[in-house]
């Protein structure tokens, strides 16, 4: 299923601190138009869709079998009562999406059942249309034909064609600047052997590396101390990073380039992140900064990861903020 989660955000990097608000059970009947129904298509298809339940539970959609209109069609089935949601946003989320073809339809992704998401950078032009201005603890519904989603071309390796249009049913669980980074106390800026990091509140730090070699184990340091909850194993983590490598002493990748924070879920099996992500986080407070040097060994192995100028004998470095972290279910 998370390859289906590339279809929230048009990727940007190869690798996305309110508290929740929760929804009622008021329904707003909204609905925006992007173009005219096409030949073939049902005008009214899109306005029949429908879904029901309760907020952050996998909802019950209905979609008609017909063959759906051109129409970008959104409403909001719940009215969040948080902050309403800027282009600068980034949010976190359950959806459900079914690819509707034709006059038949099928469920392609849930993560009620598994992780939320964080969906923010740039969004498919649908996908931004349906939920920038809505509040935090909605459940939005948005019916994306192609023209606001992957074009004619469709997205092969998604199995998505010219075709396809895309339903979503999105709860909207938190927001995050995009400037949201550690909130706690500085106890450390690193030094000695380990690099030295300094940050401006908001933004990427900036790292100055030793002379001294890296060392061949994984080291965790603390920069900033948070005083939220720890981090356990299966939590859904929000985080800001900026990743070097040693050898270059330049940036390979970086969420704060992205424009959205990084979510994953930490110690997933299948892994989600590098094994030296999993050891070195668990036990982090939310609103800390941690350092963490990675040896090959816990970071891209032997094969290293040529895409980013990685290779298989190089030490790595990440200086990660812990802006959130989500409780499955």
């Amino acid at each position: 299923m998370r390859r289906f989660l590339a279809l929230i955000a048009v990727p940007l990097l190869a690798c996305l601190v309110l508290a929740a608000c929760g929804g009622s059970a008021k329904s707003t009947a909204s609905s925006s138009s992007s173009a005219t129904s096409s030949a073939g298509s049902s005008p009214g298809a899109n306005t029949a869709v429908t879904a029901s339940g309760a907020f952050d539970k996998t909802p019950k959609v209905t979609i008609p079998k017909a063959t759906p209109g051109s129409s970008l069609t959104v409403r909001t089935l719940i009215q969040g009562s948080g902050t309403t949601l800027t282009k600068s946003d980034a949010l976190a989320a359950n959806f459900v999406l079914y690819f509707w073809q034709g006059k038949s339809s099928s469920l392609k992704a849930n993560t009620f059942t598994s992780s939320p998401t964080v969906i923010g950078g740039t969004m498919l032009p649908g996908l931004e249309s349906a939920l920038i201005g809505k509040k935090v603890g909605s459940r939005i519904l948005a019916v994306i034909p192609p023209a606001q989603g992957y074009g004619t071309s469709g997205n092969s390796q998604l199995g998505i064609t010219g075709s396809t249009t895309l339903v979503f049913v999105i709860d909207v669980l938190k927001s995050y600047a995009d400037t949201a980074g550690a909130t706690g106390a500085q106890v450390s800026n690193g030094g000695g052997t380990l690099p030295t990091v300094s940050a401006k509140s908001g933004a990427a730090p900036s790292v100055t590396f030793p002379s001294a070699s890296p060392p061949s184990a994984l080291v965790t340091k603390t920069l900033v101390k948070g005083n939220g909850a720890k981090v356990a194993k299966g939590d859904y983590v929000i985080a800001q990073y900026a990743g070097f490598i040693w050898r270059t002493k330049k940036v390979f990748g970086s969420s704060w380039s992205s424009g959205s924070p990084f979510g994953f879920t930490i110690g997933a099996s299948p892994e989600q992140v590098i094994p030296g992500w999993d050891k070195g986080l668990v036990g982090q407070t939310i609103g800390s900064r941690v350092m963490l040097s990675i040896p090959p060994a816990q970071g891209y192995g032997s094969s290293g990861a040529s895409q980013a100028g990685i290779k298989g004998n190089d030490t790595l470095l990440f200086v990660v903020d812990i802006v959130d972290a989500l409780k499955q279910g």
